[in-house]
């Protein structure tokens, strides 16, 4: 399912040697056509893909995942004067979903530990206060907190901080992924392992079959090779449709697993 089908300029849209209106990608951008639920964003670091992502998330309200809401996070307040110059276009609106950055994930796991232990210490509070009553009392009590651990636990498992960086990030996903939802995801790959990412890989085909859509910006050949997907160069301005076997990313990866030396020579 393609929920998002377009973002393209508005004629509003300045003409300013500033952030982030002076990124090339950006600042040749006419149109882009999402054409397959799965649209992965590749280039360079300073392409603009990131930019173009976050763009899209304050626009269309995403809510994010261990950071402040797109609409209050201060590190956007550039990007999102940007996206009031955008015009998004639907082809079915959806209110589901959210936007993520992998650097934002590990506050979200330690903020989750400490709502846990918060919830801990609110329940031996109530051990301690109700000393000498019986344990249908402190259970009553204690109710409303075991309830929100218990909503964690069955959500998230036995704890983001616990597991390997890797787990826990996958975790996330099967836990926050829905049916007919829009994800933004930005670097997914950053705490997975290559066969973990081919376990990504294996969740997205899950959730694209329940009508998810999703815009990934990654410099992963693995996520890259998803059956299907649309890939847009921002090295190239305005961002083209390309192959999955033309990308230098697979090129330089390929030509390096047949033979490392020929680049460690090089060192």
């Amino acid at each position: 399912m393609i929920h998002l089908a377009s973002v393209e300029k508005r004629p509003s849209f300045p003409r300013e040697e500033r952030f982030p209106y002076n990124v090339p990608v950006i600042a040749q951008l006419e149109q882009v056509r999402f054409a397959a639920p799965v649209t992965i964003l590749v280039g360079e670091n300073g392409s603009g893909k990131s930019t173009f992502l976050e763009a899209i998330a304050t626009g269309v309200g995403l809510p994010t995942v261990g950071a402040e809401e797109a609409g209050r996070d201060p590190s956007l307040a550039d990007v999102r004067q940007l996206s009031r110059h955008l015009r998004l276009g639907w082809k079915r609106k959806t209110g589901r979903g959210f936007y993520l950055r992998a650097e934002d994930f590990f506050g979200f796991a330690k903020r989750m530990a400490q709502m846990e232990a918060e919830l801990q210490a609110e329940m031996a509070g109530v051990d301690a206060e109700y000393a000498g009553r019986s344990e249908f009392a402190k259970g009553l009590a204690k109710m409303p907190y075991a309830g929100q651990l218990a909503a964690i636990k069955e959500r998230y498992g036995e704890g983001l901080d616990g597991r390997s960086h890797g787990e826990a990030f996958l975790a996330l996903f099967q836990a926050r992924f829905a049916p007919d939802g829009l994800y933004l995801l930005d670097e997914p790959e950053a705490p997975l392992s290559p066969l973990r990412q081919v376990g990504l890989l294996a969740l997205l085909k899950e959730m694209v079959a329940l009508e998810a859509q999703f815009i990934i910006a990654t410099h992963s050949p693995i996520l890259m090779a998803y059956p299907g997907a649309t890939i847009l160069d921002f090295d190239r301005s305005p961002p083209q449709a390309v192959a999955w076997d033309t990308l230098e990313h697979v090129s330089v990866t390929r030509g390096f697993l047949n033979d490392p030396e020929l680049y460690l020579n090089h060192l």
